[in-house]
């Protein structure tokens, strides 16, 4: 689901901000990389400590795509006190924090509660309810947290505004699209869309009298072009 919802969300445009942990954090990077998509690493580390190093290759991707920062010194290692820490800038940055795995005592909820103090919208990825790792998404979507399931989800929860940038922009332009639509009908659906006008009902009568098909081709042609 994390990968799902990187990857789905970075190919409509928008920046996937994680902390780049092992694990669901790497993986929704990930997703946004298999899209080309953008991204943002909130180290606990120092911008030039890579941690843990297996995500060696995913961190030179996303700051390649996108940015790594944080607010430790550079060659800071890794320390416990440190993630809990940057977790306010990885609520922050957002827009939305969407919560996929979590057990009853894990940060995720903490990570929720700060979102919900920054006046973030909150998302959960509904899980198996035997799972332990499922009970953070699934008690914060229980207290009214959006269930989500694909990048759709999210989208339409988001600022009017940004979500119809959005929206625009997965959309071929307006000219674009009646062509193709055009190319698409056959001789007696193109006959019968210029009989009709989109100003104003016209009477399927009219259409038989002005395309010269007899009222049987007409109705199959009308239900095909409504199909």
């Amino acid at each position: 689901m994390a990968q799902r919802l990187g990857r789905e969300l970075a190919a409509r445009g928008l920046a996937i901000v994680s902390g780049m942990a092992r694990g669901i954090e790497a993986i929704g990077h990930q997703g946004a990389m298999d899209a080309n998509g953008r991204a943002i690493g909130v180290l606990g580390t120092g911008v030039d400590v890579c941690y843990p190093k297996e995500n060696k290759k995913l961190y030179e991707k996303v700051l390649d795509r996108g940015a790594i920062i944080n607010e430790f010194p550079l060659r800071t290692d890794p320390a416990t006190q440190s993630f809990p820490v940057r977790n306010r800038i990885v609520t922050g940055l957002p827009l939305g924090v969407v919560v996929v795995e979590g057990a009853q005592y894990s940060g995720s909820l903490i990570t929720a509660r700060l979102a919900v103090e920054f006046g973030r919208e909150v998302f959960g990825g509904p899980g198996n309810a035997t799972q332990p790792v499922s009970f953070a998404p699934n008690q914060l979507i229980r207290q009214g947290a959006k269930l989500v399931t694909c990048a759709a989800d999210v989208i339409e929860e988001l600022p009017t505004p940004i979500r119809a940038a959005l929206t625009q922009a997965g959309q071929p332009e307006t000219e674009q699209r009646n062509l193709l639509a055009d190319a698409a009908l056959n001789g007696s659906e193109k006959n019968s869309m210029n009989r009709s006008r989109p100003e104003e009902p016209v009477h399927i009568d009219d259409i038989v009298e002005r395309s010269g098909l007899n009222s049987s081709e007409v109705l199959a042609t009308l239900f095909n072009l409504e199909m």
